[in-house]
């Protein structure tokens, strides 16, 4: 067994979405998650400047000893591929191949659709990974820019109109394409799973990226014989790199949780 803790970290808030089925699947664990809300969003920066900010990220977390790292951003993970973690002491994993794995098995038409940041459409690797699995899946991906401060924001009601008409403005080409299977690609999207879906019809299979990207660490850790005591008390402790205050108003609506006393501010910059 091994009780150091779990390590996660994403551009902002939308990681909570993974730390949310960590904490469901592994009661037991420690997490430690990071949020870099001073630098969000990831999505529009150049490739050198997302890498730079992932290699701090993931050195604050190896300040802390974890067992694992969890990258819960697909700009990271889409921008860097696969080997994002080479040359790492820890296992490392982030949100593409679990998802795209998820899309190519549950897909029954093999019209896949992706949403996500610029950077993360851009680099095509959601598209590349897919194909590699499944060679006859058909591909539709749209960058969706909006929706990342939409959800930082907390707009995230079927009925606000702001993110019903953001989701109708972004997703209307994928939808007229007939996708069968949506990956949201970025973890901040299933805050806006009910808006999607009633967008969709509630017709469409939604893959939720950070919930597969937790059930492969479930899976990785049961194999690796690295699941923590059983007896242990399971915890999270949250750093962020701007204010506390704005980010745990809209952490606890995620978790459905009080975190107040669970977050720290630390400056990734000194990294």
């Amino acid at each position: 067994m091994d009780n150091r803790p779990i390590g996660v970290f994403d551009s902002g808030l939308g990681g909570l979405t993974t730390v949310k089925e960590l904490r469901r699947l592994l009661p037991n664990e420690k997490i430690i998650y990071f949020g870099d809300t001073g630098r969000v969003p990831y999505g529009s920066r150049s490739r050198e400047t997302i890498a730079k900010y992932a290699r701090q990220d993931i050195g604050l977390l190896l300040s802390f000893d974890v067992k694992m790292i969890v990258c819960a951003c697909g700009t990271v993970s889409s921008v860097l591929g696969d080997g994002s973690g080479e040359n790492l002491p820890v296992p490392f994993v982030g949100v593409l191949i679990p998802a795209a794995q998820a899309a190519c098995a549950l897909s029954l038409g093999s019209k896949i659709g992706v949403i996500g940041t610029t950077a993360t459409i851009r680099s095509g690797e959601f598209g590349r990974i897919i194909r590699s699995i499944r060679p006859d899946a058909r591909v539709f991906g749209n960058a969706c820019p909006l929706l990342v401060p939409i959800v930082e924001n907390g707009l995230l009601s079927k009925d606000n109109p702001i993110a019903a008409e953001a989701v109708r403005m972004y997703l209307e080409p994928l939808k007229n394409e007939n996708i069968d299977t949506l990956v949201l690609g970025c973890t901040h999207y299933p805050l806006l799973y009910d808006v999607i879906n009633a967008y969709l019809d509630y017709e469409v299979t939604l893959i939720d990226a950070g919930h597969e990207a937790a059930r492969w660490v479930r899976s990785s850790l049961v194999s690796g014989d690295m699941l923590c005591d059983p007896q242990q008390t399971g915890d999270c402790q949250f750093y962020v790199s701007d204010t506390i205050d704005g980010f745990v108003q809209v952490a606890e609506l995620f978790l459905g949780d009080t975190i107040s006393q669970q977050v720290h501010r630390v400056d990734v910059d000194t990294l």
